[in-house]
């Protein structure tokens, strides 16, 4: 039977690898029994890529992909982007013996614009082509502004019609934030998504024991339309079992567990409640 890789979106483990870490935060994930990460927002000093080097050496975890801008997100702000920082990112890459390396949002100043973002677009493409040459697929991982409409299009559509290197990171609960069915939509990139993001889609409780209905309606609306939550897997709304069939039919190799918020949970707990809940589906031999 076919199956995928489950893994760990490591941005929920920022702060354990600042706390713990690179390698004692691995370690942990080895023992939830993750075997696949995706490295995203961790630094990528000298220490941290020897440290994830020798821990997916050592627990036997695939760095099944990592991450960096293709641009700053906003013009002078810091950190590495591969268009200053090539030869490192390769070299990295190379390092952690990972084949995909993803882009994890476009630059913020260009988001209201779509002559502005398409040429993003273009120009991540043609990273897309260098990349390639060194073995290395770019990606783009998708939020909900991807969704917007031009000429009745999706935005996101509009970028897979005028890319062909380029590859997509979809993620499961922005579609769903998108008002998008998000099996059918998944299937729709067969062929050009390998990375799949796996979180479940949660509404969540209003606490209402400090409105006062006569005075702060305006505060009650404010919390009424913003129930959504990111949940652990299995602990939300998403029919988890046709997303991951949609994944493999659209030839997703990783699904990745990832939750934005924790809402004060620790996140290794929040990773075991998926990884309990994912094999109670019937995915333990994905792990």
């Amino acid at each position: 039977m076919a199956k995928g890789k489950i893994g760990v979106q490591m941005m929920m483990l920022k702060d354990k690898v600042t706390e713990l870490g690179a390698y004692e935060t691995m370690k942990k994930v080895s023992e939830l029994g993750y075997h696949a990460v995706e490295v995203s927002q961790i630094p990528m000093t000298a220490e941290n890529v020897a440290e994830l080097k020798r821990a997916a050496e050592d627990f036997d975890i695939k760095i099944a992909a990592m991450s960096a801008g293709l641009e700053p997100m906003l013009p002078g702000a810091p950190g590495e982007t591969l268009q200053h920082d090539f030869d490192k990112i390769v070299n990295d890459c190379k390092t952690l013996n990972c084949n995909f390396l993803r882009i994890g949002m476009m630059p913020l100043h260009l988001m209201g614009n779509k002559d502005d973002i398409m040429g993003f677009v273009e120009r991540a493409e043609a990273m897309a082509h260098r990349l390639a040459e060194h073995g290395i697929a770019l990606y783009y991982h998708t939020h909900h502004l991807e969704f917007q409409r031009f000429d009745g299009a999706f935005l996101l559509d509009i970028i897979k019609n005028n890319t062909t290197k380029l590859g997509f990171e979809l993620d499961v609960h922005w579609i769903q934030r998108a008002g998008v069915n998000p099996v059918e939509f998944v299937k729709q990139y067969k062929d050009r998504i390998s990375l799949l993001h796996v979180k479940d889609y949660r509404v969540g409780a209003m606490d209402l024991t400090d409105i006062d209905f006569n005075k702060d309606l305006g505060k009650f609306m404010n919390r009424f339309v913003n129930t959504i939550q990111f949940a652990e897997v299995g602990e939300g709304n998403l029919n988890i079992p046709a997303i991951m069939d949609a994944g493999l039919e659209a030839g997703a190799q990783y699904f990745l567990v990832e939750q934005d918020e924790l809402y004060g949970r620790d996140p290794f707990d929040c990773l075991q409640t998926s990884a309990e809940n994912l094999r109670k589906l019937g995915y333990s031999d994905w792990f």
